[in-house]
């Protein structure tokens, strides 16, 4: 595992379990309580790394702002960074192979936020072992892929990237739905149509009136909902 420091203190289980980790406002209109459930696991269907980094930007507000990587050696920090993540704040566990369960029953005791890709599919009961530890520590997981049990699915149901025409030039932005759904309040799903990332690597709505004026450079769909 490498990190730029480590975490100060104990991360969330210094505070309540309870309540919300915030997500960027872009986010907000698309998950049924405004933000990140302490203590639950969010499915990202597809793995997509950039609504998967979206949704963990938020973290910087929490009062530690600690969030950790496990099993993501391609995540690209100049990405995460352009997201919001604060890099200074991000741990790292890159190949943790056959142990990732472990290293995240540890990260979550330190950090408020951890994204994680699993090595395989996920055993119901380890996964129900691991929610314990998400509820007693108070720490978000955000998994790339499917989780038995997750308390919210969202995934890119359709995305065009922007910047490119008659093979030449730069990619200035990718226009995206996501799509949330769940249990309880958000079982009936939700969507928004964001820019993820726009030309600056940040999300943000996309606005009808204020389309980017190059030609998409691909349609259809990306990953469906799990």
């Amino acid at each position: 595992m490498a990190s730029p420091a480590a975490p100060p203190g104990a991360g969330p289980s210094a505070a309540a379990p309870g309540g919300l980790v915030p997500v960027v406002p872009a986010l907000r209109g698309v998950l049924p309580d405004g933000g990140l459930r302490r203590g639950a696991a969010v499915s990202v269907a597809g793995g997509d790394t950039g609504l998967l980094l979206a949704l963990a930007a938020g973290v910087r507000e929490t009062e530690g702002g600690w969030a950790a990587a496990v099993g993501l050696p391609d995540l690209g920090l100049a990405a995460a960074e352009g997201y919001g993540l604060d890099l200074r704040r991000l741990l790292l566990a890159d190949d943790p192979g056959p142990h990732w369960p472990e290293v995240v029953s540890v990260l979550a005791g330190a950090v408020e936020l951890v994204m994680l890709r699993p090595d395989g599919p996920v055993p119901p009961k380890l996964a129900a072992r691991l929610a314990a530890v998400l509820r007693r520590s108070g720490c978000v997981l955000l998994v790339a892929g499917p989780w038995p049990g997750a308390a919210l699915r969202l995934g890119v149901r359709s995305g065009r990237w922007f910047g490119l025409g008659d093979g030449h030039g730069q990619l200035a932005g990718r226009q995206v739905e996501v799509v949330a759904e769940g249990r309880g309040s958000a079982v009936r799903g939700r969507t928004a149509r964001l820019w993820l990332p726009d030309e600056h690597g940040a999300v943000r709505p996309v606005r009808e009136h204020a389309q980017h004026a190059a030609e998409p450079i691909a349609t259809g769909p990306i990953a469906a909902v799990v």
